[in-house]
């Protein structure tokens, strides 16, 4: 399969439309794993340090390894920088349900969390208890008391004026 592109930004009927060229690219397959070559589903997201990547440019660089069940690394994502590798690890493991995994010198995967789908597995986090907050805070809700009369009323008898003027 090919697509043609053609020069977008010409005016029609310029000299420029006759300049412009066609260009053609033939269309290649994606990357893909699973069942469709023979591998398994991708089960974890390996952090692994670029060796070539970074004797090139002479900073250190990382990339990502999609390793399925059996531990095999069936697709490689980089490389990438320092600053921006962990924060990609993260993302693409929650985002894809798989583990987080780092490749040893001595090219062990180790797992570092394990995740069953969307699920985190591990300790769970303490959460506040609420008995911190009781003593400031009303337990029900408490409605304001109506306003009552004083036990014994103030009664002016006699006096025609509210301010009196003596």
């Amino acid at each position: 399969m090919t697509f043609e592109i053609t020069n977008q930004n010409c005016r029609p009927g310029s000299n420029d439309a006759a300049r412009a060229t066609r260009l053609t690219y033939a269309a290649t397959p994606l990357p893909a794993f699973g069942a469709r070559l023979g591998g398994g589903a991708a089960v974890g997201v390996a952090l692994s340090f670029a060796d070539d990547a970074a004797d090139a440019c002479g900073e250190d660089r990382f990339s990502l390894l999609l390793v399925d069940g059996e531990g095999e690394v069936t697709m490689q994502l980089g490389p990438f920088p320092e600053e921006e590798v962990v924060a990609l690890w993260r993302d693409i493991a929650t985002t894809g349900g798989l583990a987080r995994m780092l490749l040893r010198e001595d090219g062990a995967i180790v797992p570092v969390s394990q995740q069953l789908g969307p699920v985190v597995l591990g300790k769970g986090r303490q959460r506040r208890r609420h008995a911190a907050l009781s003593g400031r805070r009303p337990r029900f809700l408490v409605r304001r008391k109506t306003a009552r009369l004083p036990a014994r009323p103030c009664i002016h008898r006699g006096e025609s004026e509210i301010i009196s003027r003596n």
